[in-house]
């Protein structure tokens, strides 16, 4: 195909020449059409126009001798997806926020409605709505649209299988949780910052931290007898599932503390017929003591028993019990089981609760900020229950408990005394409590503890 005027770089006016070469059977090609005749520019624009017009009129031929399935415009999607049903026997696996998800996420896969509510609700009814990783798996009849099988479980294992027997209604299953114990021990010694800090520096939960301190609070002073560089022994049990997860809150089992002083090791052990586990020592005698040694946590001695020059009244005097400085509000615990003998306001002892003990011993507790509601006359209080709170009622110079024991009537020093032992297991208590401790010493040496 010649360019007009014979330049190669201006193109033909020959609308046959813009689409290309028609395809046809194998033949010797015919002879290209001769040039158009030379023209001017001015009489190439009539041309132009008329090779136009011709192409529009070709369109507009084809378009309306088309067939109706030529150049259809694509339907609209629909605006709801029915989701894809399952195949026969294949089995879905998806982790969920709750159980509450679980009747719709079967909807999505293609269950059909009633068997997603109802196995939605059996889900609810057995794990709650509360939020946690659920695991749902699901396998499908051979329709893909009916439920036939379903295991919706926690991570521990427990839950829910629904399951169709035959063409029947579907049925659920309770599924206990399928775990195992496994005990673990840490050892480190104490820092100069605190015991809270030692113990979780040495892989001691921080859950575990108080219950640890209370193991020994008739034994040792955590504020004042326990020094940096003295050791300390943790032994607790961890549910765990069978991919290894730790489930829930550790147990502390053993607990140990060696200081310059004394060294003691304690096992938990519930040897009463009420379940209640309690520590023991090697020997099988109880910590527990008639009275805890201090009632009050995170304090400071400021002043002992003894006379002293009274600070507000300026003459020596006897000082009957023990000054414990803590913040206004600070917890202030019952020394022992007793009952209420006095609990309120008495003039230069301010908020002030006495209590008297099985073995008939009193103690004393003066300058509340307040008394805890229940404590009153004539009722029964707990050892550790709380009965009141730091202040600096009554004749008091600052925040502090006033605490004071008396034994047949008369003071004596709270941190001088024998508590008291509480008891020793015997017979066939003594023996399991055994058992339980000699499992114990046997995995700390497994340990190297």
């Amino acid at each position: 195909m010649r360019a007009m005027d014979g330049r190669p770089d201006e193109l033909s006016y020959d609308p046959r020449s813009w689409l290309g070469p028609v395809p046809g059977p194998a033949a010797k090609s015919p002879s290209p059409p001769p040039p158009p005749p030379r023209q001017s520019s001015r009489s190439a624009r009539p041309l132009w126009l008329a090779s136009a017009a011709v192409a529009v009129a070709g369109f507009a031929t084809a378009y309306l001798a088309r067939t109706p399935t030529q150049w259809a415009a694509p339907a609209s999607a629909p605006a709801t997806r029915a989701a894809p049903a399952l195949a026969s026997a294949e089995q879905r696996i998806l982790n969920l926020a709750s159980a509450a998800d679980v009747g719709s996420s079967l909807s999505v896969l293609g269950i059909v409605p009633a068997d997603a509510n109802q196995a939605g609700r059996m889900a609810i009814a057995r794990l709650g709505r509360d939020p946690g990783e659920i695991r749902l798996a699901v396998t499908a009849d051979a329709s893909g649209r009916q439920l036939r099988h379903a295991e919706i479980t926690r991570a521990d294992g427990s839950g829910i299988e629904i399951a169709r027997k035959g063409q029947g209604a579907l049925q659920a299953t309770n599924l206990s949780a399928k775990l195992t114990r496994q005990m673990m021990f840490v050892r480190g010694e104490l820092d100069g910052e605190s015991f809270y800090s030692s113990a979780v520096a040495a892989g001691v939960a921080d859950v575990l931290v108080d219950e640890f301190a209370n193991a020994f609070r008739y034994d040792f002073d955590m504020q004042r007898e326990v020094q940096p560089g003295d050791v300390f022994e943790a032994g607790f049990e961890q549910r765990m599932t069978p991919d290894g997860e730790r489930v829930g809150q550790p147990e502390l089992v053993y607990a140990g503390l060696t200081t310059n002083a004394k060294s003691r090791a304690l096992y938990r052990f519930a040897g009463t017929g009420d379940g209640v586990a309690e520590w023991f020592d090697s020997a099988g005698k109880s910590s527990r003591r008639a009275l805890m040694r201090t009632p009050v946590e995170a304090a400071r001695i400021s002043s002992g028993f003894g006379m002293r020059n009274h600070p507000i009244l300026g003459f020596a005097k006897l000082h009957r019990g023990t000054d414990f400085a803590a913040p206004t509000g600070t917890p202030i615990f019952a020394a022992g089981d007793a009952t209420v003998v006095f609990a309120g306001p008495k003039g230069p002892n301010g908020n002030f609760v006495k209590l008297r003990h099985d073995n008939g011993w009193e103690t004393l507790y003066l300058h509340m900020n307040r008394i805890m509601p229940g404590v009153s006359v004539g009722g029964h209080v707990a050892q550790g229950q709380q009965i009141g709170e730091v202040g600096t009622t009554g004749r008091s110079t600052g925040p502090h408990l006033h605490y004071e024991v008396h034994i047949a009537g008369a003071p004596v020093d709270p941190l001088s005394i024998d508590t008291g032992q509480t008891r020793t297991l015997t017979g066939a208590m003594l023996a399991r409590f055994r058992k339980v401790r000699d499992t114990i010493d046997a995995r700390r040496a497994a340990d190297g503890v």
